[in-house]
């Protein structure tokens, strides 16, 4: 069978040694540049607004607009700092640690790209929905509490010495990628930095006042079921968008991704329902972002019956890792970041090496067996790339975060955070307190 894409997300330079047919001097592909595209509107749909409601839902009212503002204002700095280097660094030919400087400022990008393919401003603006929604997801664990200035700092830097980095080393021809990781969508680059950060962060800001005696229920579900249906939408992009190409391995990634969240939700809503006597709206929709995390980077590589196993398995990790966290450790991961994407992105890197293998073919996608080695070497590989991602984002994370704490503060005062976000950051309020 022939392989149209070895690996998803390659650096161009690295796909040219892989696959030279892709090089072809035969102009755009069309069909492949329009799907990359929509899919591109789509990922970026995930945060805006899909991620915003969601997250603002799940908050308290006095602070839903602060939620918003966050994710808004990531968007907007993220594609800065995109344009000026963060793009280079994670993509542009450098060593096995970090790209190069010759992308600042999209220099030399070219209306066909290198590809030959599809266009590099279309792969870049791509790439681009990824990195903005990374930040985004770690504001989760420390909502309701954060000064918008810290957030705004941590983010940008954030994004420059952890987001980029590990992005290289995974996609951009690093040392991950020379090992032959499998992450076909984000399960290391996006959750499991996301999801590292955010614990890391909700342990240093520590909890809300009054958690966890005090119930602190969204403030309106209706906005996170609505976000939530976003996400799962965006998430068709998120995943097949990273065929970059209009073909059978993203079709299929697409069927996965809708299976494993179908059955992340189900799972959860069961576990739920056994466990309390009812199910929640709140614990369906997390079981559905948790199906669709997991599944992430192995949607290019498993097919449907593997699918389902990720997302029963996403299901029950996650909504177990969920209470271990908040009822056990004590940690206010406010929105559940880790326990969901931290989790999911371990969890799923780790089960593609087992359910794309050549042994469990049953559950193996149509494409990339060739760049697949047997189960217990790419396992082995799969705990390099999570274990490293995970302490290296970890480190990071903390001393980023200590400094800002030292220079400016990470946290709003009690009297600020009684009273609510919106109106002492904003000097705004998205509902009326009575």
């Amino acid at each position: 069978m022939e392989v149209s894409r070895p690996m998803t997300y390659l650096g161009f330079a690295a796909l040219s040694l892989v696959s030279p047919n892709l090089w072809a001097a035969d102009g755009l592909n069309s069909g492949n540049t329009a799907w990359v595209l929509t899919a591109t509107a789509l990922v970026l749909f995930m945060t805006l607004p899909g991620l915003a409601l969601f997250y603002g839902g799940l908050v308290r009212s006095k602070n839903v607009l602060s939620v918003l503002m966050q994710c808004f204002a990531i968007a907007c700095v993220t594609s800065i700092l995109w344009l000026v280097g963060v793009y280079s660094l994670a993509f542009d030919t450098g060593n096995a640690w970090i790209g190069g400087v010759s992308k600042f400022f999209m220099a030399d990008m070219t209306e066909s790209g290198l590809s030959g393919d599809i266009p590099e401003s279309t792969f870049s603006l791509f790439q681009l929905t990824f990195a903005i929604i990374t930040p985004a997801l770690i504001i989760g664990a420390f909502a309701e509490r954060m000064k918008f200035s810290a957030m705004l700092i941590f983010s940008s830097i954030w994004l420059i010495v952890v987001y980029a980095p590990v992005t290289h080393w995974v996609w951009g021809g690093g040392w991950l990628q020379q090992m032959g990781l499998l992450d076909f969508a984000g399960g290391t680059v996006v959750h499991v930095t996301a999801g590292v950060a955010a614990l890391v962060a909700a342990i240093m800001i520590g909890p809300r006042r009054g958690f966890p005696t005090t119930a602190m229920p969204p403030h309106n579900m209706t906005m996170t079921v609505i976000g939530s249906g976003m996400l799962w939408v965006g998430w068709f992009g998120f995943n097949g968008g990273s065929a970059l190409a209009a073909n059978g391995d993203a079709s299929m990634a697409m069927m996965v991704t809708h299976i494993s969240a179908a059955t992340g939700a189900v799972t959860w809503m069961a576990l739920e329902w056994i466990k309390y006597g009812k199910p929640s709206m709140l614990g369906i929709v997390t079981g559905m972002v948790a199906g669709l995390g997991t599944i992430t980077p192995a949607s290019g590589f498993v097919g449907p019956a593997g699918a389902l196993i990720i997302g029963l398995s996403a299901g029950f990790v996650c909504f177990n890792a969920t209470l271990f966290i908040k009822r056990v450790l004590k940690i206010d991961d406010s929105l559940d970041v880790f326990p969901v994407h931290g989790v999911g992105g371990i969890l799923g890197t780790f089960l593609v090496g087992i359910f794309a293998s050549t042994e469990l073919g049953v559950f193996s996608g149509q494409g990339f067996a060739e760049n697949i080695t047997s189960m217990s070497e790419q396992l082995t590989v799969q705990t390099i790339g999570i274990a490293s991602t995970l302490v290296y984002t970890a480190i990071l994370t903390y001393v980023l975060l200590k400094l800002i704490d030292l220079s400016i503060g990470l946290r709003v005062s009690k009297e600020e955070e009684i009273e609510g976000l919106d109106i002492v950051l904003h000097e705004e309020r998205g509902y009326d307190i009575h």
